[in-house]
This record gives C-alpha cells, sequence and structure tokens, in this order.
C-alpha cells in the first residue's frame, strides 16, 4: 500500500484514533498525578511550616527569604512566591483545625488529627518530629483529586472542614472549574442546598428521594438585569427563560430544558405549565411553578394536579415519578409544611431572591437595540 492513501485506510484511522485516545488517557493520568504530587508537597511544606513555628524562630522576613531562596534554585517553577507559601500554611492549618478532617467516602477518619497531634510530641524532649508523612493512608482523598487554585478558593472562604469538604465533592463530582466553584462559593450553596420544603422522603423511594432533597436549593438565586421592581410571574418567567443558561446553573447538575408553557389538553381545556424540565439523574420530568408573591396551599395542589397529568401524558414507563418544585417570592415553613403534607406526589417549596434588580427609571433610560444601532449608524463615515 502506498504511504500516500495510508491517511484513507479505515483500519489504519481506527487505529490512530485509538491511540490518541491512549494519548489524551495518559495525559490526563499524567496531569492528575502531577497536581496529586504538588499538593502533597504544599501539605507537607504547610507542616514544616508550622511546626517549626518560623515566623517566631527566624522573624517575620521568613516567607519572603524563602521564597527568594527557591526561586534562585528552581528559577522555571511557579508556586513558591510568599504568597503561595502562607497558603500553603493555611491548607494545612485548615484542614487540621479539628476533627472533622474526614476521608470523603473513603476509610479515614478523626484518626488523623490524633494522630497527627502524636507526631507533634516533642522526642527525647529536645527535638520536635518535623515531617508529617501523608502516607498511604491519605493518598485516596479526595482533598487530593482537586486543583491547588480551587484549594485557594475553598480555605480562603469557608469557615469549616465541614463546608469545604462540601465544595471539593461537588468539584470532583460535576467537574467545576475553577469560576464556577468560586460563583457557588459566593451564593453560599453549602447554605442552601437540600434545604427547601418538600415531602419527597414521604412520597419517593430511597435513595431517590436523598438525591432529589439535594437538587432542592433555598433560596433559589436569580441574577436577571432585565426585571424591573415591579414584575409579574409571566415577567420572572420571561427573564429566567431569556437567561436560560444562567438559570440551568443555579438549578444544578442533570437539569435539561423542556420548555415554557408546555400545554397540557384535558378533556378539551388547556392547561399551562409555566416551566418543564427533565432531570437527567433522577431520570424524571420536573415541573417548575413560579410565584411573583408569597407561597399559598392552592399552588400545593394546582402543581400535584400537573404532576399527575404528566405522568399520565408524557412520562414513559422507564421514567420515575414526575417531580414539582415551586418556587415562590415568599413563604412560611409551616404553611408549606402543612401544604405538603395531604400531597402523595413529590414537592418541594423554595423562595428566590433576585441578585440584580433595576428600578424603573434606570431601565427606561437604557437605550434601546434601534437607538444603538442608530447611533452607530450615525457615526459611520
Amino acid at each position: 500500500m502506498q504511504m500516500s492513501n495510508i491517511k484513507h485506510n479505515d483500519e489504519y484511522k481506527s487505529w490512530l484514533t485509538d491511540i490518541k485516545m491512549r494519548i489524551k488517557q495518559t495525559q490526563i493520568k499524567a496531569a492528575i498525578k502531577v497536581n496529586t504530587e504538588l499538593l502533597h508537597l504544599y501539605w507537607d511544606l504547610g507542616h514544616d511550616i508550622v511546626v517549626r513555628q518560623v515566623e517566631t524562630t527566624w522573624g517575620s522576613g521568613f516567607f519572603e527569604q524563602l521564597s527568594k531562596d527557591l526561586a534562585a534554585e528552581f528559577p522555571h517553577l511557579k508556586g513558591f512566591s510568599a504568597t503561595n507559601l502562607k497558603y500553603c500554611k493555611r491548607f494545612y492549618q485548615f484542614y487540621t483545625q479539628d476533627e472533622t478532617f474526614h476521608q470523603v467516602g473513603g476509610e479515614v477518619g478523626s484518626q488523623i488529627t490524633q494522630q497527627l497531634a502524636a507526631q507533634l510530641q516533642p522526642a527525647d524532649n529536645k527535638q520536635v518530629v518535623i515531617r508529617h508523612q501523608v502516607g498511604d493512608e491519605l493518598e485516596n482523598n479526595l482533598v487530593f483529586k482537586i486543583p491547588w487554585r480551587h484549594h485557594v478558593e475553598i480555605f480562603t472562604k469557608c469557615k469549616t472542614t465541614k463546608e469545604a469538604l462540601f465544595y471539593v465533592q461537588k468539584t470532583i463530582q460535576n467537574g467545576w472549574s475553577r469560576s464556577m466553584l468560586t460563583h457557588h462559593l459566593e451564593l453560599n450553596l453549602y447554605e442552601r442546598e437540600g434545604k427547601a420544603v418538600n415531602n419527597f422522603a414521604a412520597t419517593l423511594p430511597a435513595p431517590q428521594s436523598d438525591l432529589a432533597m439535594q437538587t432542592l436549593k433555598d433560596p433559589y438565586i436569580f441574577d436577571l438585569m432585565s426585571l424591573t421592581e415591579k414584575y409579574n410571574e409571566r415577567e420572572l418567567e420571561d427573564a429566567l427563560t431569556e437567561n436560560i443558561t444562567k438559570f440551568l446553573v443555579e438549578l444544578g447538575t442533570g437539569f435539561a430544558y423542556v420548555g415554557r408553557q408546555v400545554p397540557l389538553n384535558i378533556d378539551d381545556t388547556e392547561y399551562y405549565i409555566d416551566l418543564l424540565f427533565y432531570h437527567l439523574k433522577l431520570r424524571c420530568f420536573v415541573v417548575i411553578e413560579l410565584k411573583a408573591a408569597k407561597f399559598v396551599p392552592e399552588a400545593a395542589g394546582k402543581t400535584s394536579f400537573y404532576l399527575s397529568a404528566i405522568d399520565d401524558l408524557m412520562r414513559h414507563s422507564t421514567d420515575n415519578a414526575t417531580i414539582g418544585i415551586i418556587i415562590c417570592k415568599d413563604k412560611n415553613n409551616l404553611v408549606a409544611e402543612y401544604a405538603l403534607r395531604g400531597i402523595n406526589q413529590p414537592i418541594g417549596v423554595s423562595e428566590y431572591q433576585l441578585s440584580k434588580l433595576l428600578p424603573e427609571n434606570f431601565k427606561s433610560a437604557l437605550p434601546s437595540i434601534e437607538e444603538i444601532e442608530e447611533e452607530l449608524n450615525n457615526k459611520k463615515i
């Protein structure tokens, strides 16, 4: 076979595709390995700095001096600035501040902190054990599986290791970029996830009920610039669907947008669902009803009606029961609990907040698209 024709050979192309995939997988594994080793190094550096009590021993200029010495020896390596060395110290201190530093989903428990304390005891009343060997027991710890800059965002913004490990786990599960992690940190996802009033435990089998609870937030935070201080439910719906990407980010991983004002023809009468989604992990439709007012019990009955209709008219035999989420401007938790108690369909009730709201007079002062185009045309030479 001539060399010029080999690139058109199906067998060669298939083999080439396989090679490329293996190379990419190797690159990913290598990147993960490098990141893990780097985090272990930073952990050990942090330990040494803490145990040696360097600022007391060598003075306040220690970090700047160490940074200069390391830069002189490794001029092409980044990550040893004075600021980053201080972060190494904080990294170690943060995850060993109490006994809540657990191996998420693994075997390591609070013994880590106890073992650490034992290792820090003076030896022969003169020497101090300097290096904390991370060892095999930490090799699979999820803390060492996300990038360093993600960690800096987490331990500088979180108050407890429990909160930090929540974001570590979410980052791994959802593949969050640093900007996405920062977004969820700023909107305090830890305090909002799974907090909505719901009847999932009574209406859904485990573990689906637990997963469904985790999909709820209270409150939802909508970043909508197009709304004014006076808006109705249709305008809120318009704004959310116009910014569907932001809305999906706020809803969370797994939601797929189906449509808005979805019609249901029942006995020659059409009813309309505000927003309809499908959740890929829960394997079910999700009905979202928007209320630009305080929650009233009647909303639960209306949503229950929609869930029954979706289950009969749209649900596939392999789908799970349809879930309803009522998102309202305000709610009384006790009223919401009473409203859901006698309903046998899974429904959650949450509030929402608008992070940006334009006053009426400011919105009216903004130029329209036509006005901008006219202005640009007038400036053309």
